[in-house]
């Protein structure tokens, strides 16, 4: 068992911490709002630490999980920062979701530390994070990424390394600019379906098996129907995602003219009240 840092206790976060303890590893949490921490604490027992620095001494890895580049950039090197805390040889894990660019900068800081980085965004969702079932994206170096992997294991399912550092964050970008066009294009579907009198539950039991199905279908289509959108992954966070895909797509020069226009969508949903809805919320603006 490993000694464990975790900062950032939200949604994903809280769970995947929670995971880390229960399998047996020795878990120190930070958290910006102390009293998160100290409630992980009652639940899953650990320690909790006033700074990343503190939570960061001494241990094996430190596990980041916090909301986007600049979050990133204070908890690895702001005052307090887990670098100036951590061993060297010890493996830094982030698994925000994140900027190649802010990995690639991470990535140089760490290695001059004398740290190893593993750049790991999960997909999931808040079930998956709780259900210990994440799909975890990997890039580093490879003995950074044969050391974590067993870590992970407590709250991954599916773990891979894709390449160098930054090839998990460029895969996460692929993951969200698929998810942007199915979620649009069964929305559009539930909207039709609707609108010409059918069931949509029974139409979805129909079509779910062929070539039309997804995750998405299966598990979003009924509380699409029913106008439930608390499953956590907010459209504030999707559109923070999808401005990294657009960003970066100009950067190597790839065309995603269906992303950008489900980000316009996603930005009609937010002002419609929106924002803390979760993806499938695209629905709302057909309707």
């Amino acid at each position: 068992m490993a000694k464990v840092a975790f900062l950032g206790l939200g949604v994903m976060g809280y769970p995947m911490a929670g995971h880390l303890a229960k399998a047996g590893h020795e878990v120190t949490v930070y958290n910006r709002t102390a009293a998160k921490a100290e409630a992980w604490v009652k639940d899953y027992g650990g320690a909790a630490a006033p700074t990343p620095a503190a939570a960061a001494a001494g241990a094996d890895f430190v596990i980041a999980c916090v909301g986007n580049d600049d979050d990133l950039r204070q908890v690895c090197l702001g005052e307090g920062g887990a670098f100036a805390g951590m061993t060297p040889g010890a493996r830094f894990v982030d698994h925000t979701t994140v900027s190649a660019k802010v990995t690639a900068e991470m990535y140089a800081a760490a290695k001059a530390a004398g740290l190893g980085f593993v750049d790991a965004p999960v997909s999931g969702g808040q079930a998956g994070a709780q259900n210990g079932v994440l799909s975890i994206m990997c890039g580093g170096d490879a003995d950074d990424y044969a050391a974590a992997e067993p870590v992970m294991q407590a709250y991954g399912k599916s773990i891979k390394r894709l390449g160098d550092s930054g090839a998990g964050q460029l895969t996460k970008m692929v993951n969200q600019i698929c998810i942007a066009g199915l979620v649009q294009a069964l929305s559009e579907g539930l909207a039709f379906a609707e609108k010409a009198g059918l069931d949509g539950r029974a139409v979805v039991e129909v079509i779910a098996g062929g070539a039309a199905g997804s995750w998405q279908m299966v598990n979003r289509h009924g509380t699409m129907i029913d106008d439930k959108f608390d499953h956590g992954f907010a459209i504030d966070w999707m559109r923070k995602d999808l401005g990294i895909c657009l960003a970066t797509g100009n950067e190597i020069g790839a065309s995603l003219p269906v992303t950008a226009l489900v980000d316009q969508f996603y930005k009609d949903v937010q002002n419609m009240g929106g924002a803390r809805w979760d993806t499938s919320a695209l629905i709302k603006r057909l309707r």
